[in-house]
């Protein structure tokens, strides 16, 4: 747990996350971030981007079943090609 930080509300309404913070939670310069009031508290809460999910399809080709991911999709592991393919017929 973080102890209390203070900071200053500019006068455009601008508030800047100590470096400890941001490092913390991973946050870069551009990341977005959901904002909400809970009583008297404003909570923000960063919004992380769903990494694309991969998909199993047929070669054309050779009629077997491939597994396709975008570029920017995450590494699977063994077990979670062997889920995908337990759908498969």
């Amino acid at each position: 747990m973080f102890l209390p930080m203070r900071t200053t509300l500019s006068s455009k309404g601008q508030v800047v996350l100590p470096a400890t913070v941001r490092r913390k939670l991973g946050l870069l310069p551009g990341a977005c971030l959901e904002i909400a009031l809970e009583a008297e508290r404003i909570v923000l809460e960063p919004i992380r981007p769903r990494p694309p999910r991969p998909v199993l399809g047929i070669e054309r080709l050779t009629g077997l079943p491939v597994l396709k991911a975008s570029p920017r999709a995450l590494p699977l592991s063994s077990g979670q090609v062997k889920e995908l393919l337990a759908d498969f017929p």
